[in-house]
């Protein structure tokens, strides 16, 4: 029996690609669809960018090869509680953000959650400090609240308490290789992940800022 052929999505605004080696992830912003493509597939879908408004693609930096056997830490360090009006804003923020995640049609939940992370992109970015003291009052609140809270909602979260504070720019996505995998975090105005362990330099953003020439031939 042949290989089964992968259904090669159409490429919008809202896609994003990610390339490493022979791979392809093509993640649509908007529904938060994820396919795999390779092959005879993944150069269809690089044809049907070119004339697209989809941003270019992202090359992904190959993460050290671990056979699976690569560990990282399953508990965080509890937080130390923040000043009470970091902890009334970022408890609100975060209810907000489950809000939009539970509130609307599940099909385009992830791009609720998308548009609330990146609602101030056009805001200076943050210092090291005020964005470790987002990421830390918003995982303060997640512990006194009974809902479920992962990094997106974590980050999307955080970006939120930034913008209120008139900083942004800081939300990243990103995809991993060895397997594939994605994640969501905080920046600083450098770029650098904010209260992340070091893992998270295994991922390599996505959905960057600047619109990017679609050379990558």
């Amino acid at each position: 029996m042949g290989e089964e052929a992968v259904r090669v999505p159409v490429p919008t605004r809202y896609t994003r690609t990610a390339l490493a080696a022979s791979v392809g992830v093509v993640v649509n912003y908007r529904t938060g669809t994820t396919v795999v493509l390779t092959g005879d597939s993944l150069s269809r879908w690089l044809d049907s960018l070119e004339h697209s408004e989809a941003p270019a693609p992202v090359t992904v930096r190959a993460s050290e090869i671990s056979w699976g056997t690569s560990e990282s830490s399953a508990r965080l360090d509890t937080p130390a509680a923040p000043l009470w009006p970091w902890r009334v804003a970022a408890t609100a923020l975060l209810v907000t953000t489950l809000a939009a995640r539970q509130l609307g049609r599940e099909r385009t939940r992830f791009g609720r959650l998308v548009r609330l992370a990146e609602a101030g992109r056009s805001l200076p970015p943050p210092t090291r400090e005020h964005a470790s003291l987002a990421v830390r009052s918003v995982r303060w609140a997640a512990r006194v609240l009974p809902a479920r809270v992962a990094c997106l909602e974590e980050s999307a979260a955080a970006a939120l308490l930034l913008a209120v504070g008139g900083r942004g720019g800081a939300w990243r996505h990103g995809v991993a290789t060895d397997p594939i995998r994605m994640h969501a975090w905080i920046c600083d105005s450098h770029g650098q992940p904010v209260e992340e362990p070091v893992q998270t330099g295994d991922y390599s953003p996505i959905n960057g800022s600047e619109p990017t020439p679609k050379r990558y031939r």
